[in-house]
């Protein structure tokens, strides 16, 4: 296990060296900013839905799903980031008690 963390920590500095060692006409690049604005939104997303619907080695949609749709709801209303937060959790919560 700590030789797992020591190499994923080495693998993850040496990808950030990689990023400031690239020339800086690379990195003005239209294309490349393109890619780079679009990556975090895409990344969290993927995070978000896996962390929902995996369940070991498949798919579940259970009390997790409520609380995610709960969120959007919430997120497409404007509400404040705390309120989105908090709505999600409690539909999750409530969700959970019922079933």
């Amino acid at each position: 296990m700590t030789t797992a963390i020591l190499l994923a920590s080495a693998g993850c500095f040496l990808v950030k060296l990689l990023g400031y060692s690239l020339p800086g006409a690379w990195l003005r690049n239209r294309r490349v900013q393109a890619v780079a604005e679009l990556l975090p939104p895409g990344l969290l997303a993927t995070l978000i839905l896996t962390g929902t619907f995996a369940t070991g080695g498949g798919l579940a949609v259970d009390a997790r799903a409520a609380g995610l749709a709960a969120a959007v709801a919430a997120q497409l209303a404007r509400a404040p980031f705390i309120v989105v937060v908090v709505a999600g959790a409690a539909v999750t919560a409530a969700v959970r008690a019922l079933g």
